[in-house]
């Protein structure tokens, strides 16, 4: 009899538990299509002409170089500089011991004032003869003999003046000057060294304004770059692999090599940019867009709006109803921090910008009133700078 109570008080008690699980379970389903709209930020896609390009790496070199090398050889006995200094052409940098240098300007004087006195004698002797040959007064052979020493002894001044040119030369290059306008590198030789004519090195000066990039591109784009090239408006943006996209620096392409190379199948341009505040410095690597053509009234969206699925790349478009239809995309190079749809999405069109992990595809959203508003004009300030990263 005791037994048999306390079954029928655990099924009773069974009973009471299923009800209770099955009631649950309705009033969870029952619940479920009341849930409310996920909220999320919108942005509406624009349209407008883009650069297309090619992002390549690139690296800085002196507009020009000059290794200083003396022309004369001695003793270094003065330095005007110091090492790193911003030089202008024609600067004193070093001088050579002139004291040998000018006693050869002094020897080569008094050798062209000997030469003169004696053109000065024959030229007195030869016209005495000439008074007097129609004469026959003197043979024609001391008259000829005298018109030859004019011509010896002028022949000698003129050596004796080119002498006096060299050493005068000579005389100036122990004053070594800058010869051009550029940056000076460390120092290769100290006051009290010895240096040989143009062997010794003395200092590296680099020009760093206006300053070159230098870049390749494959053989394969080498068409598009030769018609762009052609037609006079090749331009590359340049910047610092640390330095913000929308802070690149134009330049003229004014250079392309006249051959492929043979191992890597790329080849060789170089823009020219201004470099007044020596941002940029020789030997450093760049980041260089090249600008080919310019795609009209491409369509963008931010980048973050994109999704990756198996698929490929999709967002998430809020129709006029507010509900969110999952759209495929095919996107084109990045510009700034926008990035180009090439199908898929209409200029005007609502994308969904934040919060896409609780949409669900055809579900209602509730869009969040100052998204749309904030979100379009901070695209058209960074869209307004027209910069490009890597796509």
């Amino acid at each position: 009899m005791i037994s048999s109570n306390r079954s029928i008080a655990l099924s009773t008690a069974a009973l009471v538990l299923l009800v209770t699980v099955g009631c649950s379970r309705g009033n969870v389903q029952a619940a479920a299509p009341s849930m409310p709209a996920p909220l999320v930020s919108v942005v509406k896609a624009t349209a407008q002409d883009v650069p297309q390009y090619l992002d390549e790496i690139g690296r800085n070199a002196a507009f020009e170089s000059v290794t200083v090398t003396p022309q004369v050889g001695g003793r270094i006995v003065e330095r005007h500089f110091q090492d790193g200094e911003n030089l202008r052409v024609g600067q004193l940098l070093f001088v050579i011991d002139p004291r040998p240098y000018k006693a050869q300007v002094d020897a080569a004087k008094a050798a062209l004032a000997q030469a003169r006195a004696a053109l000065d004698l024959a030229k007195i002797q030869f016209a005495r003869d000439q008074e007097v040959i129609g004469a026959r007064a003197i043979s024609k052979q001391d008259y000829d003999t005298k018109k030859n020493a004019v011509d010896v002894n002028q022949a000698q001044v003129d050596s004796a003046e080119a002498a006096l040119e060299t050493a005068s030369l000579n005389l100036e290059y122990c004053y070594i000057h800058s010869p051009i306008d550029g940056r000076a590198g460390a120092r290769l030789v100290d006051v009290g060294n010895v240096v040989q004519a143009n062997s010794t090195s003395l200092l590296s000066i680099q020009r760093l304004d206006p300053i070159y990039a230098n870049f390749t591109v494959t053989e394969s784009d080498l068409p598009a770059v030769q018609k762009q090239m052609s037609s006079g408006g090749l331009r590359a943006d340049v910047r610092l692999p640390s330095d913000p996209e929308n802070t690149a620096r134009s330049g003229r392409v004014e250079f392309l090599d006249n051959a492929v190379q043979n191992g890597s199948g790329t080849v060789s341009l170089r823009a020219t940019l201004s470099n007044l505040d020596r941002h940029f410095w020789p030997g450093q690597f760049v980041d260089v867009k090249l600008v080919l053509t310019t795609q009209k009234q491409a369509v963008l969206i931010p980048s973050e709006a994109t999704q990756i699925s198996q698929k490929g790349p999709f967002v998430y478009v809020v129709k006029s109803d507010d509900t969110a239809e999952l759209r495929p995309v095919r996107l084109g190079q990045r510009q700034g921090e926008q990035v180009v749809v090439t199908e898929g999405v209409a200029a005007g069109e609502r994308v969904v910008l934040a919060g896409q992990m609780l949409v669900r595809p055809g579900g209602k959203v509730h869009v969040d009133g100052g998204s749309a508003t904030a979100a379009t004009s901070s695209d058209n300030r960074k869209n307004g700078q027209a910069s490009g990263g890597r796509s």
